[in-house]
């Protein structure tokens, strides 16, 4: 990396120092890279990128820049070929995801783990507790502190740029979660792990009981932290209990400890929640967690759409990234139902990259509705290809042209000599329209 006299990209900003990492980065958001290092140095927008991943192309996160999309996959004990999840890796990176977390839970997940950022440009996360029950190969009670340590020492070296660590569950949050019932209990992977493991053991988390040496291993290869959300709510019913905005107290609090040692972090968050709790949790986080970029799963804002989740999570994305939300983890068609197939994976992406467009417009991010007055002058123009060139997935708009073929290039099928956007430029260049003649 470039700041070669800088542990990480934190203790550079905060140094006055500007990166090559933040010039790139700057670059893509159409800023002034100082703006972005003031961002960086205040916590409030991150680059997550390890100096072990050379192949990285830099992206920064956070709520005043334009809203960067991840993509999880991974293998898994009933789907474990490594071929078919990284078909999914260059779809993810063909249509312009930012990020790729890597959640498998079963087969050389090293292996994949090191491919990945050794050839992807993303940034790549993981959750090194799935990793730990997978690589020591024993049971969950017995894996000790020190292995779960370990492990996410591993994933550091490894090269990933962001780690979900679920650090604030700890014996007080899951007191808490005990005493007031959930409809969905913990729906969170890492967090029900955890969870079990203290119950089992009686003993305290480890990422939160040593939060310093986790720090210090992150500060080492310049690893984002991503402060799991271990209490999301998994039903509607769940959304802003006490449960979740506990942990998220928690999560401030570890932030500041981060920020201490100049680690980047960002928080995880919902979930799922009604949508008229979206902006709300937006806010709360800002001010618990103190302006840290805020990385969100969804929301997804009905429970009853399975089949459809990536339109749920599109609209509940939508709300939560125009109200302060830095980062979309996108959504499937298949969540909640299997793991997604490619096909998935792209109806995922373009799903999440219109809510993240959306909400770009909303906030008045610079520059961000350009494309969208590009769109309008070809319709204008009546130009399919050029309208084919600015579509979110151009595959998908020149298959529906092609499917219907019509009597005339400059029209559609749905109007045909109808079209209210062809006679009207020809009625104001002078020309006769004859509808029914033509």
């Amino acid at each position: 990396m470039s700041q070669t006299n800088y542990a990480t990209q934190m203790e550079a900003a905060r140094a006055g120092v500007v990166t090559d990492e933040m010039r790139a980065a700057a670059e893509y958001e159409r800023i002034e890279p100082e703006y972005l290092r003031g961002l960086i140095a205040e916590g409030k927008a991150i680059i997550p990128c390890n100096k072990n991943h050379k192949s990285i192309k830099p992206a920064a996160v956070g709520a005043a820049l334009r809203t960067k999309i991840n993509v999880n996959l991974g293998t898994s004990r009933d789907s474990c070929d490594l071929d078919v999840e990284y078909d999914k890796v260059k779809c993810a990176v063909d249509l312009g995801a930012e990020a790729i977390m890597d959640l498998s839970s079963f087969g050389d997940t090293r292996k994949f783990r090191r491919k990945l950022t050794s050839e992807c440009p993303a940034m790549i996360g993981t959750v090194p507790i799935y990793d730990a029950v997978v690589y020591y190969h024993k049971a969950l009670g017995k894996i000790t502190a020190d292995e779960w340590i370990d492990i996410a020492r591993m994933h550091a070296e490894d090269g990933v740029d962001f780690m979900t660590i679920h650090c604030g569950i700890n014996r007080e949050t899951a007191a808490r979660f005990k005493r007031n019932k959930r409809m969905m209990n913990i729906v969170s992977r890492g967090g029900s792990i955890m969870f079990a493991w203290m119950e089992m053991t009686g003993n305290e988390n480890p990422f939160y009981e040593r939060f310093d040496e986790l720090c210090d291993i992150c500060r080492e290869h310049d690893v984002t932290l991503s402060l799991g959300d271990a209490c999301r709510p998994g039903s509607i019913a769940d959304g802003t209990d006490a449960a979740q905005i506990e942990e998220l107290i928690v999560l401030g609090e570890l932030t500041r400890r981060a920020w201490a040692k100049d680690v980047q972090v960002m928080i995880e968050g919902p979930g799922h929640m009604p949508l008229n709790q979206v902006a709300a949790n937006m806010e709360i986080q800002k001010t618990l967690c103190h302006g840290a970029p805020f990385y969100v799963l969804g929301p997804i804002v009905t429970d009853i759409a399975p089949g459809y989740d990536h339109i749920t999570s599109a609209i509940g994305g939508a709300v939560a990234a125009w109200h302060g939300a830095a980062f979309l983890c996108y959504v499937t068609p298949a969540e909640h139902l299997r793991l997604p197939d490619v096909n998935d994976v792209r109806e995922g992406i373009i799903a999440a990259k219109i809510a993240a467009h959306s909400a770009d417009i909303a906030k008045g991010v610079p520059h961000a509705s350009d494309i969208d007055d590009e769109m309008s002058r070809a319709r204008h123009k009546l130009d399919w290809e050029r309208m084919f060139a600015l579509s979110l997935d151009p595959v998908k708009a020149r298959a529906y042209r092609e499917s219907s073929k019509t009597q005339r290039e400059d029209t559609c099928s749905m109007c045909g000599n109808f079209c209210a956007v062809r006679n009207m430029n020809r009625i104001l260049d002078g020309e006769i329209v004859s509808i029914f003649d033509e």
